[in-house]
C-alpha cells in the first residue's frame, strides 16, 4: 500500500527534480476568513499556492452546513483554473499537521475528483522548517490552467437522511468537550449524532504533529464493518478519513453537513452522553 503522506525531506527532493509536485499550502483559521491567504502572502513553500478553505474547498452559499461542498462544475472550475493536471503529483499542507485544511483537500481531490497522486506533507510548515526548506513571500505563482476533466466520484460521501438511517458507526472528529455537549462555541445545539463515538482528530497526531505510526493508527481507530465520519463541518472528519487510509482500512463515508446541518435541524435528536470507540 502506497502511503497518502510525505516526508518533508521527500517533498525537497521532489521540488528539485525535473517534474516537481504541484504543492498547495491549506492554512485556515475558523472566525478570520483571510488569515490563511494573508499567512501564505507571508511566507510559503517556493511555487505553493494557497487553496482556500472558504473560497475553493467549501461553497458557502448552498446549504448544508457551514462548509459545504462546491459543486462539482465548480469545483472542476477551481482545478482548471489552479493548473491541476492528473500525471502531476500533487501535494497539500497546512501549520496544523494537516486538520485545516489540508486532509479536506486530499479527500477532495483524490476521493472525490479522483486525481491519481495526492499525498499531504506529514507534519506539514513545521516539518518544513526543521529541515531549513527555502520560503518565499507574495504573490508569485501564476498557474498555466489545464483542461482535466475529473471523473467525480459520491461513493464516498453521505447525506443526512442517509446518515440518519445507517446503522453504520459514526465517528465524530471533534474535541470532547464539544462531543460531550460540554460547550458549542459554533452551532445551533450542543451534543452528538446518537450512538456516534468520539475520536478528537488531533488523536491522530504524535507530539511533533505528525500522524502516528500505522500500528498506532490501527490500533486506537474506531473498528466497525462500515463506518461514517463527522464533525463540525466536514472538514477535520477528512483528517479521520485520511488516518484510515494510513492504517490500511476501509475508509469511513464523509458526512459532509456534519453536526452544523445535523443539529439546526429540530427535528433531529441529539445525545450528551460519552461513547467511546
Amino acid at each position: 500500500m502506497t502511503t497518502p503522506l510525505i516526508q518533508a525531506d521527500q517533498l525537497r527532493l521532489a521540488q528539485a527534480s525535473a517534474e516537481p509536485p504541484q504543492v498547495f499550502d491549506c492554512r485556515f483559521r475558523l472566525g478570520q476568513p483571510e488569515a490563511g491567504l494573508q499567512l501564505w502572502r507571508e511566507a510559503h513553500i517556493p511555487g505553493s499556492q494557497h487553496l482556500d478553505l472558504d473560497r475553493h474547498l467549501a461553497d458557502l452559499s448552498r446549504s448544508g452546513g457551514r462548509h459545504p461542498l462546491p459543486d462539482e462544475d465548480s469545483f472542476r472550475s477551481t482545478l482548471q483554473q489552479l493548473g491541476v493536471r492528473p500525471e502531476r503529483p500533487i501535494v497539500v499542507l497546512d501549520d496544523m499537521g494537516g486538520q485545516l485544511a489540508a486532509a479536506r483537500a486530499w479527500w477532495m481531490l483524490s476521493q472525490w475528483a479522483g486525481h491519481p497522486n495526492v499525498t499531504l506533507l506529514d507534519g506539514g510548515l513545521a516539518a518544513w522548517q526543521a529541515i531549513e526548506g527555502e520560503w518565499q513571500t507574495g504573490d508569485d505563482v501564476v498557474p498555466e490552467p489545464s483542461d482535466w476533466q475529473p471523473q467525480f466520484s459520491s461513493a464516498g460521501l453521505i447525506a443526512m437522511a442517509e446518515v440518519a438511517a445507517s446503522d453504520a458507526l459514526k465517528v465524530d472528529a471533534r474535541a470532547g468537550e464539544r462531543f460531550r455537549g460540554e460547550q458549542e462555541p459554533m452551532d445551533p445545539r450542543a451534543g452528538h449524532i446518537p450512538g456516534a463515538v468520539n475520536r478528537p482528530c488531533a488523536e491522530n497526531l504524535d507530539g511533533e504533529g505528525r500522524f502516528k505510526s500505522v500500528a498506532e493508527l490501527d490500533g486506537e481507530l474506531p473498528r466497525a464493518d462500515e463506518a461514517i465520519a463527522y464533525c463540525g463541518s466536514g472538514v477535520t472528519a477528512c483528517h479521520n478519513i485520511l488516518a484510515y487510509r494510513i492504517a490500511g482500512r476501509p475508509l469511513p463515508r464523509l458526512y459532509v453537513g456534519s453536526w452544523s446541518e445535523w443539529s439546526s435541524d429540530p427535528t433531529r435528536p441529539a445525545e450528551t452522553d460519552v461513547s467511546s470507540p
